[in-house]
């Protein structure tokens, strides 16, 4: 019997950067933020922490002084995910030397591969390491997604727990649940999603308006855990302008804006992305001066 690392909000942590490097004075902030607004989880080095332009150094260093600070409040889950099977295994072996509760592995991207191919690599992985994984379902990003058939498969294995569905194909989703049952746990890995997927039995979200808003998110899953949707459907309906402008340009364009329009400071993203265009950056400040995040100048555009 399996049991979900995590059930609620996990977020997404960006990872704050000042002259080229990580700062992490600012990420032990950040970290002490979140678990004071309650979050159930932190997800470090994953997309919205720009783990692609991390070096490999950095990567590391990021999840060991995360679990480090942490210091087993909540759990964190480390992204390990990358095009080569053996440079995601030694991440992912790192990452659990240093102590984390769980990883989070994405589909191969650039290179991807077939069905078979996921099979072969995910339980790769899986067989060489002692912690849960949570596979990471993004096609929008990687070009690729899993079928039903292979999350059956790889819902065989022990160590691995669940999956990160950020296709947003709710057949995929519900098929899969209908087919896997609690030997495959699903999390919402869209903010937009989080309350039909948990209607479906979806154990949480893993968020990246959990930057901004930890509490909110936490107070949406609870509500969905105990079989409330009403009531968190309509959280998520009050804050639906935001998430969409948190994504107005490439995340974690627009989260990392935010956080700085809220002065936490945590610097820019790290090229190819950069700053958002200035009408991006007016319309997020509009949406989150409509929801109190900053002194009204409520604008939905």
């Amino acid at each position: 019997m399996k049991t979900p690392i995590f059930t609620g909000a996990a977020t997404a942590i960006v990872t704050p950067f000042r002259d080229g490097k990580v700062d992490y004075k600012k990420l032990g902030e950040l970290v002490d933020l979140q678990i004071a607004g309650g979050i159930d989880a932190i997800i470090i080095c994953g997309t919205t922490g720009e783990c692609s332009t991390q070096s490999l150094e950095e990567h590391m260093m990021s999840v060991d002084f995360c679990v480090k600070h942490v210091n087993r409040r909540v759990p964190v889950i480390a992204g390990t995910g990358g095009n080569a099977t053996q440079d995601a295994l030694f991440l992912s072996k790192e990452a659990e030397k240093s102590g984390a509760d769980g990883l989070l592995i994405v589909t191969p991207y650039y290179n991807k591969t077939t069905q078979t191919g996921l099979v072969k690599h995910f339980n790769f992985i899986a067989d060489r390491v002692d912690i849960p994984i949570i596979l990471y379902n993004v096609p929008g990003r990687t070009g690729m997604t899993f079928t039903t058939e292979t999350y059956m498969e790889l819902s065989k294995h022990p160590n691995i727990n669940g999956v990160k569905e950020a296709s947003s194909n709710f057949s995929l989703i519900g098929s899969t649940m209908a087919s896997c049952g609690d030997a495959l746990f699903v999390w919402s890995g869209n903010d937009e999603d989080t309350v039909p997927i948990m209607s479906l039995g979806g154990k949480g979200v893993i968020s990246t308006l959990g930057n901004v808003l930890p509490s909110v998110i936490v107070e949406m899953t609870g509500h969905a855990l105990k079989g409330d949707f009403k009531q968190a459907a309509e959280i998520q309906l009050k804050y639906l302008d935001l998430i969409s402008k948190l994504f107005i340009e490439v995340n974690p364009m627009p989260v990392k804006a935010a956080l700085n329009l809220m002065g936490l400071d945590v610097g820019e993203p790290r090229m190819p992305l950069c700053e958002l265009i200035p009408e991006n950056l007016e319309k997020l400040r509009g949406a989150m001066s409509c929801v109190g995040l900053l002194p009204s100048q409520c604008r939905r555009t």
